[in-house]
């Protein structure tokens, strides 16, 4: 028997607008993807303290930080039971990954709902899940309040820094599933920028972001 779900939309007494108007810039989701050790979590944060020093209202979901609670996997859930974990818990298969995108996604759009700059850090390996993404954060806002950001670094250069130690674990067999060795990753193929992290310094890449955004008119 399917459960009937009566659902409504609430309007909120207080508008984006009226919350951009007070921040004094838009919100905005700016979306890093890449392979693991890119450099994504970096420039993401590095951006984060370049905009915080102006004053300018802004936040990073990381993709390992959501992975400790609410995209946990089940072996984190372990003690709601079994069950709990089996249905809520989400691994590294594409269906787990399609669904990780999706909270992702619907959470920076209340973010950037808020008239926050919100930067999003994930590796997010299939286009269509960005995609997706895309799609809610501008049917919310506008066109251009998803600015995917392909930080593009080669194979080897990401597996010689390994600072997780994942591509040790990989080439060990240890681990299985890993985006750009055994799984597949869909690079971006009209992103609003791509970062060359393999030839510039985090600062650098971050800089370029920056002016992206007071270019778009998203801040001042």
């Amino acid at each position: 028997m399917t459960e009937e779900v009566h659902v409504t939309w609430h309007q909120h007494q207080v508008t984006r607008q009226q919350r951009e108007q007070l921040n004094g810039h838009r919100g905005c989701v700016v979306w890093f993807t890449g392979l693991s050790g890119c450099g994504k979590s970096t420039v993401a944060n590095e951006l984060d303290h370049r905009l915080h020093e102006r004053a300018i209202h802004s936040t990073v979901l990381d993709g390992d930080n959501l992975r400790h609670g609410l995209n946990a996997s089940p072996q984190r859930l372990a003690d709601f039971g079994p069950d709990f974990a089996r249905r809520f818990g989400l691994g590294f298969s594409e269906e787990d990954r399609r669904e990780n995108i999706r909270r992702v996604a619907a959470v920076a759009d209340l973010f950037a709902s808020a008239g926050i700059v919100t930067l999003v850090a994930f590796v997010s390996p299939y286009r269509r899940d960005r995609d997706a993404a895309r799609r809610q954060i501008e049917q919310t806002g506008t066109p251009g309040d998803f600015i995917e950001v392909f930080v593009d670094s080669p194979l080897d250069v990401c597996q010689a820094r390994d600072p997780k130690g994942l591509y040790q674990q990989a080439r060990a067999g240890t681990i299985r599933g890993l985006t750009g060795v055994d799984a597949p990753y869909e690079a971006p193929e009209h992103p609003e920028l791509v970062l060359k992290s393999a030839e510039h310094r985090p600062e650098v890449l971050a800089g370029q972001v920056l002016e992206y955004l007071r270019a778009a008119g998203k801040i001042p």
